[in-house]
């Protein structure tokens, strides 16, 4: 798993590979979820430990930042569920990274944040397994 493919690319990889849905569903939520906890515990301080080190670096946080803050509007506004929405479209950019990295900036708690983000990673997992495996039937020889 990568930002900003995450399950979005996984699923669809592992169609063409030939996994089950079940298995290349299980897959790629576990895969999703495994670095969202320490993203919303600890990207804040590896932050600020990066700022200091170099200004490339401190310029490539704040676009981070910024890149964040453009894409979490509907998570201001909805809060929780407005995190959950957020993580569930399947678009890149709007993953279980780039939420728990708001979740993280918006001082979310980890144990409200992360079944939300789960949540979403869920719904999106459906989503990508009912595109991709209805992609595989229509084109199926």
């Amino acid at each position: 798993m990568v930002p900003v493919i995450e399950l979005r690319g996984a699923i669809p990889y592992a169609v063409g590979a030939g996994l089950p849905v079940w298995a290349a569903m299980t897959a790629a939520i576990i895969g999703n979820m495994i670095p969202i906890p320490f993203i919303i515990l600890f990207i804040r301080r590896i932050f600020a430990f990066l700022r200091v080190k170099s200004k490339h670096l401190d310029k490539f946080i704040t676009w981070c930042e910024n890149k964040a803050a453009k894409k979490s509007k509907i998570v201001y506004r909805y809060e929780l569920i407005g995190l959950m929405v957020f993580v569930a479209i399947p678009l890149p950019g709007t993953g279980a990274w780039t939420g728990a990295l708001i979740a993280a900036l918006m001082d979310i708690r980890l144990k409200s944040a992360i079944p939300m983000v789960f949540l979403g990673v869920v719904i999106a997992g459906v989503i990508m397994c009912i595109l991709s495996y209805g992609v595989k039937m229509l084109f199926a020889v």
